[in-house]
């Protein structure tokens, strides 16, 4: 298993609050529709854009590999929304966890963990870990 970590990001908002949110994901699609443009870069905004959302899943297209589904499989008000891959090459899971600071500010970081074999970590590692510092870019520029 391999494990891939964003940095904390502060985020000006209560951890119930953030949870409350980001718990259901059809609700994401608003939220990234609204993040101002100079935020995300615009090839990021393009995948946004074309990622399909519903109540519990999204999926994210996955160029020739096929698209992706996170499932949600997890929660823990308000400190953890836990995601599955759903028909992955390989077992996956994305983990946002959620740690109240004080009533108005929170932080959060992403986590990724995938079972992949040993020798194919170092050619995974430095994608994942640009992902996982997306993921905690774009918790920066979200409003709640």
């Amino acid at each position: 298993m391999a494990t891939y970590k964003s940095d904390p990001t502060l985020i000006h908002a209560s951890a119930e609050k953030v949870f409350g949110k980001l718990r259901n994901i059809e609700g994401l699609r608003d939220i990234l529709a609204n993040l101002p443009a100079d935020r995300i870069p615009e090839d990021k905004r393009q995948i946004f854009e074309s990622m399909t959302f519903t109540p519990d899943s999204i999926t994210i297209p996955g160029g020739p590999v096929g698209s992706l589904t996170l499932k949600q499989t997890r929660l823990e008000e308000p400190r953890l929304i836990e995601l599955s891959g759903v028909g992955a090459p390989v077992p996956l899971s994305l983990a946002l966890h959620i740690e109240p600071k004080d009533e108005e500010n929170c932080s959060a970081h992403v986590a990724v963990n995938l079972e992949i074999p040993a020798i194919m970590k170092p050619m995974v590692a430095g994608p994942m870990n640009q992902m996982v510092s997306q993921f905690s870019q774009v918790l920066s520029a979200l409003n709640f």
